[in-house]
């Protein structure tokens, strides 16, 4: 039996930055964010959008057409709650009017979280192939103004209905992991940015990409040879080129550069205008490889770079489907994209700065996202979201 994913979806918010406006604030050159980063554009949330909405949003087009009574589990990935007790996949089930007989809840560990809800989705659909199982990742990037992680803000989610029939992608059972204690990226609960050493976390990201991969062949996976792609983790697309090139010296590869990038080059699109979106990076990594590869990837052999800092990493594979292209999202993600409103660094200071009530009044919050569900207000310590008219 084959147990992966169904469908894929992706949402990200209303706004962006131009990195061009961050060069230009800091007098620095913009080919230090274009070509030294990667990154080009970064997704900013307007005050009414948050993880849920974003997360919703992404989920809505999944569910829309399905038996939601088969959705038995809704599994909520992401290291930006927006409350200690209350998963954030409670909201995201009312907005998405999904059946009570659902279990759900959310999952932390950095940016890895996504892909262990993957796995316990495969699990639990290989158990009861009758159910369906959503994953949704969904993140919002914030680092301090002026500091190195600034241009490598963004924000996104990610919604993957996990079943029987994966249309899209068989998920491959044998899997490499890789666990250490280390402190390379944090955020306690006292801060509304995270905690970064960004050079140390670099090397931390390309260990735990060597060890997982020999716990990976120990375990009985594939040769690097019969992988046809890599999606990797981008907290900045130019680190899973950086990713990309050690693990081709670690399997001692003789690929030509353009062999190498290949290989992960359409998984990168995407990202590079959103930003990071932390648990959601890698699944619109795969997202933009099946949407803007040019030839058919079906029966070829994708593997995936999951790391969340802190850290747990895991390596595995899937195998695109005969005829996934039909069950793409293409041109919503494309169109999403398109319509998101540039703004200059005055707004985006705005957005940056927008307070975060924690005395408990009444904050109503004024109408601006684009999307299909909004915060519209806290009242009483309490988050109240709404269906928009979009």
């Amino acid at each position: 039996m084959k147990v992966g994913i169904e469908d894929i979806c992706f949402y990200t918010a209303s706004y962006y930055l131009d990195l061009q406006v961050l060069a230009e604030v800091h007098q620095i050159d913009v080919e230090k964010f274009y070509a030294g980063i990667g990154q080009e554009q970064m997704s900013m949330a307007a005050p009414d959008e948050d993880i849920v909405t974003m997360a919703a949003a992404a989920a809505l087009p999944v569910v829309e057409g399905q038996d939601k009574s088969a959705i038995r589990t809704l599994l909520f990935a992401s290291e930006s709650g927006i409350d200690q007790s209350k998963s954030a996949g409670v909201y995201v089930h009312r907005l998405l009017e999904l059946d009570p007989a659902c279990r759900v809840v959310e999952l932390k560990q950095a940016c890895y979280s996504a892909t262990s809800a993957i796995q316990m989705a495969c699990a639990l659909v290989a158990r009861q192939p009758q159910q369906k199982v959503l994953v949704i990742a969904s993140d919002i990037a914030r680092y301090d103004l002026d500091s190195s992680g600034e241009p490598t803000q963004g924000c996104g989610a990610v919604a993957m209905l996990i079943s029987a029939d994966p249309k899209i992608m068989e998920v491959e059972p044998v899997s490499g992991l890789y666990t250490e204690d280390v402190m390379d990226f944090w955020r306690p609960n006292y801060r509304g940015t995270a905690l970064v050493d960004g050079k140390y976390s670099t090397k931390v990201y390309l260990k735990s990409l060597k060890h997982a991969w020999l716990d990976y062949q120990q375990q009985g996976g594939h040769a690097f040879s019969e992988f046809n792609y890599f999606c990797y983790h981008q907290p900045f697309t130019r680190m899973a080129q950086k990713a990309h090139s050690h693990l081709l010296k670690q399997v001692g590869a003789s690929l030509s550069m353009a062999e190498a990038e290949a290989q992960i080059a359409d998984t990168l699109s995407y990202n590079r205008s959103i930003g990071n979106s932390y648990t959601a990076s890698i699944y619109i990594g795969l997202t933009s490889l099946l949407e803007n590869a040019e030839h058919d990837l079906s029966g070829q052999r994708v593997g995936f770079f999951s790391y969340g800092s802190g850290c747990v990493a895991e390596l595995f594979s899937g195998v695109v489907q005969p005829g996934y292209q039909a069950h793409l999202h293409k041109d919503y993600h494309q169109t999403l994209l398109a319509r998101r409103q540039s703004v200059d660094y005055a707004t985006y200071r705005r957005l940056y700065d927008y307070p975060n009530p924690v005395d408990g009044g009444e904050h109503a919050i004024a109408a601006e996202t684009t999307g299909p569900f909004r915060l519209a207000a806290i009242s009483q310590h309490k988050r109240i979201y709404e269906k928009t008219a979009s």
